[in-house]
């Protein structure tokens, strides 16, 4: 028997605002259709938004809803809300006539407890239940006295993951009734910036979809607004409920320049590694099926047509197949490679596969690891190849070793950490719980194969995730002086079109610079990424709202007439209008120079354009003044001859040598011939050398 899904969250709140006997509908009043135009049962949802801000993938996420109740009785008033499962709630709130009533959320058992006798004692409280693939639905329910006007505002927030190459936030749109305003708002900030940016909806046409939807990016900063109008809410041209049902889906991606990216934010840093244009390691893949009496008919039908499909993509990989009924059979004795004789022999063998018997989970499993095991003690795969474990059930285990506690030791001691299971479940009569802790103990991840006509196609979906693994045996690695705490930081596998993301916490915010390296084995080597990391800031203020940006940044900023171009580790180029424009050259040194350090060089670059009131170290050079060299003679360096400078009215002993003009070539320059002042440019410079110095520059 399948065990029971409890919500994560509870929301208990108005602990005095009791229902005054009004009866709790089991279904949402909200939602009934082709009722008066935007009214449900008396109650006006008059404006919903979504309002998400993401900055370097982590999303933060409100949703506000307005409604009044235009009925001449008290009515109870529905919100409920789809949240990824990957979500959590952070905030909800209750404002009825101007009063606002703050949630208090609550995790697992007290949450169950709290929300049944919140519930029996007629009180306001909210909960999360499973809803679909992706989604968990968030509702409460409150009664609004006639006349009266509620606002509900869930706040939520989740880590985006990156997926086939792209990352992508997912909401669901499901409004019921026509809603004079609706919106979706999201803004994307990603500091290494944008490459990508995409929205569409599965509810909507894309001629309706195009005037209603607005997408942007450049640079760092995206933006989508989804704001249809009432027309365009309509089913139809003169019907009075919504098309609005269905999935919002925005997608993007950031610009790589290198494998690696690391922020540092308030004393923590978060190190995003995703390398590109790697070899994909072999593999060898154990498929553990069900084959036992509950698969028969459209679910084994389903399974097969996927493994098919999953057999197109095997070409030089190494793989057998597992059966599990009441017994364990095997299409093979041992692993073999997919060569196109052994592929075609495996496609008869698939569609050969009958349902019987019972379900004995832990033999499968078993002789499954034990094949990859062999094969590798045999010398049967690749040396530079991979194991996986890929176990796909609709059920319990209801025969041979059936205890869940006892299945995982067993399986836990087989593996020995050596490669990850998968599970896979199919429908909702199984231990899910059971399945998704055996395959995260053993660093793999579970995943819900729903009954639907494509099933097969979520199998497959499946199998894309981890068909391309680029690296094995990653260790992300920090010194241990810099930090305080890290995240998980090894991991068995990194796929193409993923992401692995590590944070932590430095010893200090005062830190200016860390190394961290990636280390992990490859199809062809061994290979190791490293990634300077520094918190040298360069910060363009707006009035009293900084921006800030560093060194590792390429990206261009254009406000008020002022253009700032940051080109990596190189140079920063800052224009006003049509007027002058300024160098900042980033120059590096050998990092274990004993005396030399980093230093920026300040250039400009048409000087002529400068007032003629323009003074300073430099300024007082940029327009013409008089002077004439003369006098050259042998100097104490032979090779460096002196003159006599004439210039405000004084005469300076200089002497020749070559400086380097950094404004075109940041590396190694232009070598320019000049004459050099001596005394720390007195009798060249307006006063003297100290009078330009000062303690700060704010």
């Amino acid at each position: 028997m399948a065990s029971a899904w409890w919500p994560c969250l509870i929301l208990a709140l108005l602990s005095g605002l009791a229902a005054s006997g009004f009866p709790r509908s089991p279904f949402l009043l909200l939602g009934k259709r082709s009722l008066p135009e935007g009214v449900a049962n008396g109650v006006e949802v008059y404006s919903t938004k979504i309002n998400s801000k993401v900055t370097s993938r982590f999303a933060h996420n409100v949703v506000t809803t307005r409604a009044v109740n235009r009925a001449d009785t008290a009515k109870e008033v529905s919100f409920d809300v789809e949240l990824p499962k990957t979500a959590f709630i952070t905030n909800f709130t209750l404002t009825i006539d101007g009063v606002t009533y703050p949630g208090n959320v609550k995790e697992k058992e007290v949450a169950k407890k709290q929300y049944e006798k919140a519930i029996s004692q007629g009180k306001t409280a909210g909960l999360v239940k499973a809803s679909g693939r992706k989604l968990e639905k968030f509702t409460v329910s409150v009664n609004v006295a006639a006349g009266s006007k509620v606002t509900f505002e869930l706040t939520y927030e989740e880590l985006l993951k990156r997926h086939k190459g792209k990352y992508e936030m997912y909401l669901k749109v499901q409004p019921k009734q026509l809603i004079k305003h609706f919106e979706i708002d999201v803004d994307i900030f990603e500091p290494q910036g944008i490459s990508m940016l995409d929205a569409e909806a599965s509810f909507i046409t894309n001629d309706l979809l195009g005037s209603a939807l607005t997408k942007s990016f450049s640079g760092k900063k995206g933006h989508v607004s989804f704001k249809p109008s009432l027309d365009q809410q309509r089913s139809c041209p003169t019907c009075t409920d919504s098309l609005l049902n269905g999935d919002f889906t925005i997608t993007y991606d950031v610009n790589r320049e290198s494998p690696g990216n690391v922020q540092i934010v308030n004393g923590y840093f978060v190190h995003f590694f995703a390398p590109q244009g790697l070899p994909v390691v072999p593999k060898n893949v154990a498929f553990v099926i069900d084959i036992s009496g509950s698969m028969a008919g459209r679910k084994l039908e389903q399974t097969k047509e996927a493994l098919l499909r999953i057999l197109e993509d095997m070409e030089e990989d190494y793989l057998n197949f597992i059966l599990f009924s009441g017994d364990v059979s095997t299409w093979k004795e041992h692993l073999v490679q997919a060569t196109p004789e052994n592929l075609q022999e495996a496609r008869t063998f698939v569609k050969s596969m009958e349902d019987k018997g019972m379900t004995n989970i832990n033999d499968g499993l078993l002789r499954g690891i034990s094949m990859l095991n062999k094969a590798r003690e045999e010398h049967r795969v690749p040396e530079r190849s991979t194991s996986i474990v890929i176990m796909l059930t609709d059920g319990d285990a209801n025969v041979g070793e059936s205890r869940p506690e006892k299945i995982q030791e067993n399986v836990r001691n087989a593996i020995g950490g050596k490669f990850p299971l998968y599970n896979l479940g199919f429908g909702n009569n199984l231990n899910y719980n059971f399945l998704e802790n055996m395959a995260l103990e053993n660093h793999g991840f579970a995943r819900r194969i729903y009954e639907d006509s494509d099933a097969d196609l979520q199998l497959q979906g499946f199998y894309e995730e981890v068909a391309n693994p680029l690296l094995t045996g990653v260790e992300m690695e920090y010194p241990e002086n810099a930090i305080l705490g890290l995240t998980q930081n090894t991991y068995q596998h990194f796929y193409d079109g993923s992401e692995i993301v590590v944070a932590g916490h430095l010893v200090g915010e005062d830190v200016n610079s860390f190394k961290a390296d990636v280390k992990g084995h490859g199809a062809a080597n061994d290979l190791t990424f490293t990634e300077e990391v520094t918190t040298e800031k360069i910060t363009l203020w707006n009035r009293a709202v900084p921006s800030t940006f560093s060194w590792l940044d390429t990206v261009t900023v254009t406000q008020d007439g002022l253009s700032m171009m940051i080109n990596r580790k190189k140079n920063m180029v800052v224009s006003f209008g049509d007027g002058v424009t300024f160098v900042v050259v980033l120059h590096q040194v050998w990092k274990k120079h004993p005396v030399h350090r980093d230093f920026l060089g300040f250039y400009v670059v048409d000087s002529h354009r400068m007032s003629a009131q323009t003074h300073g170290l430099l300024g007082q050079f940029f327009q013409p003044f008089d002077f004439k060299v003369f006098d050259i003679r042998p100097g104490s360096d032979p090779t460096k001859p002196d003159a006599t400078l004439m210039v405000k009215n004084h005469q300076l002993t200089v002497t020749r040598g070559s400086q380097r003009d950094y404004r075109k070539d940041a590396s190694i320059g232009t070598k320019v011939v000049c004459w050099f002042v001596h005394n720390n440019g007195e009798g060249l410079i307006d006063g003297v050398h100290t009078d330009y110095i000062v303690p700060n520059l704010f």
